[in-house]
């Protein structure tokens, strides 16, 4: 299993690439603007084909460059059902947009407990609403490996002033993912990686966020 942080767009935004070397696929999380090209010469360079394309949510900087990566690959798309309006007319959710995006279908809905195979890895989706009504994370349980979108970052979490925040639902949110092993890595929607161990204040993100 490989994967690959693409920092991407205006705000620097964590595009992955996540491949399955056994299989020769891979699948995409959050394509933010201008990583397309950079994650589709890296796919050729590992000899994968990008099969899926899995979002953590729709707000702009995470979906920018899913309609360039659909064109290329002809890659399915998969979100969360309460995220899919803004996916497919994005700015819809109030956010306004830094350019135009364009807009793409999604082909597959995932929802809490439902299980993605990229080739012979398995990603189980997690709903995190809070930052969003249909945030997600990916957790790959016997690597010990959590996208955590804009659920959860190094000592942070995703905005609870936009248009369709749900504060109530991100703490019950961070309070499940507390409730995962400390030694989890953590690969967050912007900036560095951490641990669930390095974030214990998680259970306290109400007190020290609301």
């Amino acid at each position: 299993m490989h994967f690959l942080k693409f920092p991407s767009g205006p705000l620097e935004t964590n595009a992955i690439l996540f491949a399955c070397p056994q299989k020769k696929v891979a699948a995409v999380i959050d394509p933010s603007s201008g990583s397309a090209s950079m994650i589709l010469a890296r796919a050729e360079e590992l000899g994968v084909k990008i099969k899926k394309i899995l979002l953590t949510h729709s707000h702009w900087d995470h979906i920018a460059d899913a309609h360039l990566l659909l064109q290329k690959t002809g890659a399915e798309i998969y979100v969360h059902p309460l995220d899919a309006p803004n996916l497919e007319h994005p700015g819809s959710d109030g956010i306004p947009l830094f350019f135009p995006i364009r807009g793409v279908h999604p082909d597959n809905f995932i929802q809490d407990g439902d299980r993605v195979f990229v080739g012979e890895q398995m990603l189980e989706v997690i709903h995190t609403p809070g930052h969003s009504p249909g945030s997600v994370c990916f957790f790959i349980q016997d690597k010990n490996l959590l996208f955590s979108g804009d659920t959860l970052f190094e000592g942070s979490i995703g905005s609870l002033s936009l248009p369709t925040a749900e504060p109530l639902k991100m703490w019950s949110s961070l309070e499940r993912l507390s409730q995962l092993s400390p030694d989890i890595h953590v690969v967050p929607g912007h900036g560095g990686d951490t641990t669930i161990g390095k974030e214990h204040w998680l259970k306290r993100a109400r007190e020290i966020f609301g």
